[in-house]
């Protein structure tokens, strides 16, 4: 397969970036998305050149670092999918294809493809935890009995991997989706009722101050999520925010 790729190159933070173009051959169609640009950086790196940056880990699929915007799209085409999940079958021989990083604010570049989303562990630290006794006296984890409807809810959010492809994909920047999951998955399980209030105003109020921007309820974010996770979590969460604001003493 001969592809004509478009990535955008980027020195630092502060370097002005552009789009550079690199043709290669020899695509197999069972490589995926990041074995390809592995394909590529090995290319460069022999022709002197420096390799593409971009971000990958675990490449099944689960934690999320490998997010790149494809030809308009984050994670590129296809649906419930993330960037390392992606083969290169999904395209045809002569395809130009556009590569860049995800853009927002809130996730400032670092170089080339890869872009700072310590934003979103900032926003899990100002409250997405439980309450663990550590007394001695602790509770088997199973000893709290919970609804199985509240449980699957409960665990549909929490499979939310932090990614930022509804951040990537929304007009407005939003981080809505990824913060309603977080707080979800705690809201819907009664270990979770005691940081209840606190948390949902302590992580909505670090998503602000983050920079990232209001829901306009387009949906596009759940369309592009590679996990599906649902738009009903930001209603469960603008509920939450609101009984915990006027019941608030702070």
């Amino acid at each position: 397969m001969d592809l004509t790729l478009k990535i955008w190159r980027q020195a630092g933070p502060e370097a002005k970036g552009e789009m550079k173009t690199y043709p290669i051959s020899g695509v197999e169609d069972d490589m995926s998305f990041l074995e390809m640009l592995d394909f590529l950086n090995e290319e460069l790196i022999e022709n002197g050149v420096e390799p593409v940056v971009f971000d990958h880990d675990c490449r099944e699929g689960i934690c999320g670092m490998c997010s790149l915007f494809i030809n308009g799209e984050a994670h590129g085409p296809g649906r419930k999918v993330t960037t390392c999940q992606l083969h290169m079958r999904e395209f045809s021989s002569g395809d130009t294809i556009y590569i860049e990083p995800f853009r927002a604010k809130a996730f400032p570049v670092i170089k080339d493809l890869m872009v700072d989303r310590t934003s979103f562990d900032r926003i899990q630290r100002a409250g997405g935890y439980i309450s663990v006794n550590t007394s001695g006296n602790t509770i088997d984890a199973n000893s709290i009995p919970v609804r199985k409807n509240d449980a699957d809810r409960a665990f549909d959010a929490a499979t939310c991997i932090g990614c930022g492809a509804c951040v990537a994909t929304c007009k407005n920047s939003s981080a809505m989706l990824f913060v309603s999951a977080k707080v979800s998955q705690f809201s819907l399980l009664p270990q979770g009722q005691p940081e209840a209030r606190d948390r949902v105003l302590s992580m909505v109020n670090q998503m602000d101050l983050e920079g990232f921007g209001n829901c306009t309820n387009t949906g596009a974010c759940e369309v592009e999520c590679p996990k599906g996770i649902s738009l009903e979590n930001i209603a469960r969460m603008n509920r939450d925010y609101l009984f915990a604001s006027l019941s608030s003493n702070k």
